[in-house]
């Protein structure tokens, strides 16, 4: 589940803002967060005037020049994704059913850039009769199948445009960030590639997510890969005002093994094809695992350096049962700790959640 702010624009363009908790397999539930106290209040799932009919990603996208934010569903029926965006109000479009994806499949997330939408097609597939059936699980691998990236223009009003490049052994769980190079005829992707996909539903621990930077030619549909690093990371995050842009660096957690994370590497996507591209790295020490990270721009506006800012987590020491929030300082080598939070119980490894400013809390619908 993620905790998201996005429908509706900062209270300085005249809009108040409404949070929205996500899970995949529901609606949206909207929360309001006390500004003063900190205590969440649930209030209610929301279909956003009956124009959701069911749930969607917990990963949407919001473009940070437009404001409007880029979504889909996906489920074990056809059309097996639909894809769909809110504008700057959060008012919800239409929806753009994609019936060329073969099958389902787990799509857990997708990329954006400034012109297109991305979306993967992996080895981890429905198979709903199966549990009906057989009793078995309701997801699978499926080895013989030839991942694909689908590319379609971000305000296609239908599929007809989409375009399916195969990238095999390509598995995308989450993606990083998009954008375009070339005059727009070249697609640059980073996301982890999840290498051990016939573990990945029942043996975790097994699991090691190589970051790639994955290339799409538009104009001669070729796709090439170039690996950034060795170790297994995942649930990178970036400046929030770089998505769907060219930006440079890249935090993501270090698998010790998945999911648990016990350090936070940093890596300089500039450095693609000139070896391993981390420049920082944090380990929080034996028996310490840290949450998802999240990149808090030191200068909200985006006015300063890519990475100006602090990279933040909640760590938990198994030894001792110690909960803290980390603060660290995402230009430093060493991703220095430059303040920390004691927490009075611990956060649930996995949990997804962001920065929200203090002036965002106190814009939220009342």
């Amino acid at each position: 589940m993620q905790l998201v702010h996005e429908l509706l624009p900062r209270e300085r363009a005249g809009h108040p803002m409404r949070l929205y908790a996500l899970g995949e397999s529901d609606l949206p539930y909207a929360v309001r967060v006390d500004p003063a106290t900190g205590e969440v209040t649930t209030l209610g799932r929301c279909d956003f005037g009956g124009r959701l009919s069911m749930g969607m990603t917990a990963h949407p996208k919001k473009d940070p020049i437009t404001g409007e934010l880029f979504a889909f569903r996906y489920g074990p029926m056809p059309p097996f994704v639909t894809y769909f965006r809110f504008d700057p109000a959060g008012n919800k479009g239409a929806d753009v059913p994609i019936f060329s994806v073969k099958q389902p499949s787990f799509l857990h997330d997708f990329a954006v850039t400034e012109h297109y939408a991305i979306f993967p097609e992996i080895q981890i597939v429905m198979n709903p009769m199966g549990m009906v059936v057989g009793g078995g699980s309701p997801v699978g691998a499926d080895p013989g199948m030839v991942p694909r990236l689908g590319v379609i223009p971000k305000y296609a009003a239908d599929e007809s445009e989409m375009r399916w490049f195969e990238v095999p052994g390509f598995n995308m769980m989450h993606s990083v960030n998009a954008w375009e190079e070339a005059g727009g005829d070249e697609i640059v992707m980073v996301a982890p590639n999840i290498l051990s996909i016939e573990h990945t539903l029942e043996r975790m621990e097994l699991i090691h997510a190589s970051v790639e930077l994955v290339r799409i030619n538009l104009r001669t549909g070729n796709v090439t890969r170039t690996p950034l690093a060795a170790a297994n990371l995942d649930f990178g995050v970036i400046n929030p005002s770089c998505l769907g842009r060219r930006n440079r660096y890249g935090y993501f957690g270090v698998g010790d093994p998945m999911p648990k994370i016990g350090g936070v590497a940093k890596l300089d996507f500039d450095r693609a094809g000139h070896g391993d591209c981390t420049v920082a790295r944090r380990d929080f020490g034996p028996g310490c695992f840290a949450g998802e990270p999240f990149f808090v721009p030191d200068d909200v506006e985006g006015n300063g350096d890519e990475d100006d800012g602090y990279v933040v987590c909640y760590v938990h020491d198994e030894g001792t049962g110690d909960n803290r929030f980390v603060v660290m300082d995402a230009q430093s080598p060493d991703l220095d700790i430059v303040a920390e939070v004691q927490l009075p119980s611990r956060v649930p490894y996995g949990f997804h959640g962001l920065f929200v400013t203090q002036a965002e809390l106190r814009s939220q619908h009342q």
